[in-house]
């Protein structure tokens, strides 16, 4: 048999470690080693054991001061060495729930398997009023209620409490007798014999009772489905994923408890005329070229209603204006902007006169009146200029 490591060594701490300090150690060690993280894994099952053995003796004031005064024949575990089925005490102080949380995802009875920590968890009583259960409705509402606020009535089929057996599940002259799975203690034990796991009873749900005669209009589930009729109001600035919480408009209790709350997830559809960031509107405005040119005045369309732009002489397309304040109100108060964007319409559907009126203005055009054009031609040039010169080489 190999000789056995010191505990200290085990564990990576110094001899005068604190309880706390060799806690910590134990805690990385164990989730680290633990057979159900490395399965099929005989040294790291046996390297789980050896720092259990550790911690077993270094938590423990009684046997580290026999362990520092005599070594490992202080704390001799007898025949077979460390023993889960026995020598557990360890797990006394440590939550082995809080130490695997992470793999199992929350630690309800690992301490009670072991014997010692948080105990048993104790189990609901099937009797007590229970609050209903939260629930969630998708709402689809059009770009104006979004802008402006509406008001909707929801017409929801709910679960509430049973008018029969009043939330009992029970039928008359039935009653609640103790679960055949669980023997009545609400949990069940599953595992292998070197490691088990106390989890909750599927038959009862944790409970520890069923129902030998259940309520046929509920088939023993205490609820039965309502017609409900909900009034919602819809605040101004909401968007989609905005959440609405209808308090105590959810899934109705159980033997007097109290409703759930209703939560409505709200889808809003775009808009014909606008485009949302966020409180901010942006819009296309339609523009004769004409007027962009000797500059005018046009009325875009806000949630405010029409306001007046000023085109100053040579706005080009594609020129922002930016409107402050008349973008999209916020459910927590203020407004976004609202940017209008230039964009020149060609004229089509051209009768003679302006088709005369047109020509003429072609032929009196300079081309000091399009510098944008003036500049796409130089650049036009020196491109050229430059194959050139690169295809006489």
């Amino acid at each position: 048999m190999a000789e056995k490591r010191d505990y200290y060594e085990v564990l990576g701490v110094a001899k005068n470690a604190t309880a706390d300090e060799i806690k910590s150690a134990y805690r990385k060690l164990a989730m680290k080693y633990h057979p159900d993280r490395n399965p099929n894994n005989p040294e790291a099952k046996e390297k789980f054991t050896e720092v259990s053995e550790a911690y077993e003796v270094l938590s423990n004031p009684e046997k580290r001061q026999r362990y520092d005064q005599f070594g490992h024949q202080g704390v001799n575990f007898g025949p077979g060495g460390f023993d889960f089925g026995r020598d557990f005490s360890h797990f006394q102080d440590v939550d082995l729930g809080e130490i695997l949380g992470s793999f199992f995802g929350g630690g309800g009875g690992f301490s009670s398997f072991f014997g010692g920590g948080g105990g048993r968890r104790s189990r609901p009583d099937p009797n007590a009023p229970r609050r209903g259960d939260d629930m969630t409705f998708r709402l689809t509402v059009e770009f104006d209620e979004a802008v402006f606020g509406s008001e909707r009535t929801l017409d929801l089929q709910m679960p509430g409490e049973c008018s029969q057996c009043h939330g009992t599940g029970v039928a008359e002259g039935g009653k609640r007798v103790a679960c055949k799975r669980c023997g009545g203690s609400g949990t069940v034990v599953g595992g292998s014999s070197f490691f088990q796991v106390r989890q909750t009873c599927p038959e009862c749900g944790g409970e520890g009772t069923t129902i030998d005669k259940p309520c046929r209009k509920c088939h023993g589930s205490g609820q039965e489905t309502h017609e409900q009729h909900i009034a919602l109001k819809i605040p101004a600035g909401v968007d989609t994923g905005s959440r609405l919480r209808c308090a105590g408009k959810g899934a109705g209790g159980l033997r007097g408890g109290e409703p759930g709350d209703l939560y409505v997830l709200l889808q809003v559809n775009d808009s014909d005329l606008f485009e949302r960031d966020g409180m901010d509107l942006y819009i296309e405005v339609p523009v004769s070229p004409v007027d962009a040119a000797l500059g005018t005045k046009i009325e875009v369309p806000t949630p405010d209603g029409a306001a007046e732009l000023k085109l100053p002489p040579g706005t080009a397309n594609g020129t922002v204006f930016r409107l402050r304040g008349h973008g999209m109100p916020s459910v927590r108060g203020g407004r976004g902007d609202l940017h209008a964007r230039i964009v020149f319409e060609v004229p089509v559907n051209l009768d003679k006169k302006t088709k005369s009126a047109l020509e003429d203005f072609r032929k009196h055009q300079k081309s000091v009146n399009f510098p944008e054009l003036e500049r796409f031609k130089s650049r036009e040039r020196v491109f050229f200029a430059h194959k050139e010169k690169l295809q006489k080489k």
